[in-house]
């Protein structure tokens, strides 16, 4: 049998609650701290940015928050998302491995983030918010957010880093179809935008100056409230959507993953597939191993320091206790935009401090090629971020025919490449580079983080 088997749950079936890893770990995660007291913040510190609803999610530690039935009834549109046992990649790869891999790229914005962007828009919905500031890199949250702000009638903008802005029209597109008004980042909209501009015209941009950007204006109107699509721990707690789901699926299959893998760019597709997992172990359950995967032009957990640091260049967010390369540094612009982050989600950054995940960084043209032997044996053309798992499911597949070992291997496909098939031209046409990034810049920028004694 080589053809791909699908395992489906019933939309019955569908989680009804989120999972909150705070809620099983050993040592709980440092506090987030005001940039201007170092003391630990509190819910009024956050106010001019999030409802209430998600501020008190962020700072939960009960094991599961009921996911609102509004939330749930838009999910089903795409979930429960498919998870594939990938037969004729095992079998091209001649591997005793079994390989499965959950696909998020079902969704209407064709990635995994509508999960927390439909989330984030009810609640902000719910507490009268009007518009929605936010920043996107390859585009994915950004049209996710216009798909969820269009649902709940909220007008999105979205700050678009300047690179992605130009490489991916076809995602700005997308995000103008859904409502939204996209702007690339660097702007002159904003005094952080114009700052950046004056020193640099060309500047390519950052997911940290984008994020300055959209806080800018969020802080600047009582109507406006800013959403993340990654890193922050409400965004990680909506994405266990996706790991709660394929626990149920790896039931049906009479399976349980050896090794659980997601790229890594704030940490939230990662979170998402493989927290359930670590929580069920420390509860007792089976032991896996996580892989976060990383690009290796802006390898946070693998060359980042984990110290507290701000989330955005502007320095206008809280100081969360992060593996960051500094928040000036700027990355190349290499084309998987989604994972060009300069810190990494603190909960991720938590774990893999514990010891409960490993980290691991790849360059970019071993990544396409993984990608493209994944699409030509399974039929899903992965987004340049979801190819650094496919080329961990492939590595470790290759490994188990090495040790002789079959061992269960599980992936987050994050997302589909529907919308970056330049990238994939580029990369047919021998154009692309495995770039690396400047070690002088990194310096300067790892130099600059904030002394914070605690």
């Amino acid at each position: 049998m080589t053809e791909s088997v699908k395992y489906l749950l019933d939309e019955s079936r569908m989680p009804k609650a989120w999972y909150n890893l705070v809620a099983d770990l050993p040592v709980p995660p440092p506090p987030v701290l005001h940039p201007g007291t170092l003391q630990p913040i509190g819910p009024d510190d956050l106010a001019p940015l999030f409802p209430l609803s998600l501020i008190m999610q962020e700072v939960t530690t009960a094991c599961e928050v009921e996911i609102p039935q509004p939330v749930r009834d838009i999910y089903r549109q795409w979930r429960p998302s498919p998870l594939y046992r990938a037969r004729r990649l095992e079998q091209a790869l001649d591997t005793p491995a079994r390989i499965y891999y959950k696909y998020e790229g079902v969704s209407p914005a064709g990635s995994h983030k509508p999960n927390t962007a439909v989330a984030q828009a009810f609640y902000n919905k719910e507490a009268g918010i009007k518009r929605i500031s936010t920043e996107t890199g390859a585009g994915q949250w950004g049209s996710s957010l216009a798909f969820a702000g269009a649902l709940f009638g909220i007008d999105v903008q979205v700050f678009m880093v300047r690179v992605s802005y130009q490489q991916k029209p076809y995602r700005r597109a997308l995000m103008e179809t859904y409502g939204a008004r996209c702007v690339a980042s660097p702007s002159d909209e904003t005094a952080s935008g114009r700052a950046i501009l004056a020193k640099r015209a060309d500047h390519p941009g950052s997911l940290g100056i984008a994020i300055s950007e959209a806080v800018e204006i969020a802080a600047q109107r009582d109507d406006t409230n800013y959403a993340l699509g990654s890193v922050l721990n409400h965004v990680l707690l909506h994405q266990t959507v996706i790991g709660l789901e394929a626990m149920e699926q790896m039931a049906l299959a009479n399976d349980y993953p050896d090794v659980v893998i997601g790229c890594a760019g704030g940490g939230s597709n990662f979170a998402g597939i493989a927290f359930p997992f670590i929580g069920a172990q420390l509860r007792g359950g089976p032991k896996v191993r996580a892989l976060a995967i990383e690009p290796a032009a802006c390898p946070t957990l693998t060359r980042g320091q984990y110290a507290y640091d701000f989330g955005d260049t502007a320095h206008l967010t809280p100081l969360t206790k992060m593996h960051t390369l500094g928040s000036t540094f700027t990355p190349p612009g290499f084309h998987a935009g989604g994972l060009r982050y300069h810190g990494m989600a603190p909960l991720v950054s938590h774990v893999k401090e514990l010891g409960l995940i490993e980290a691991r960084a790849y360059h970019q043209i071993g990544c396409f090629e993984a990608g493209v032997q994944f699409a030509r044996a399974e039929g899903i053309l992965p987004a340049p971020e979801s190819n650094h798992a496919v080329k961990a499911a492939i590595d470790e597949a290759r490994r188990c025919k090495e040790d002789g070992v079959s061992r269960a291997i599980l992936f987050n496909l994050s997302g589909h490449g529907h919308f970056d098939m330049q990238a994939y031209m580029d990369y047919f046409a021998g154009k692309l580079t495995d770039q690396d990034y400047d070690e002088a810049e990194l310096a300067t920028a790892l130099s600059a983080l904030p002394a914070v004694a605690l």
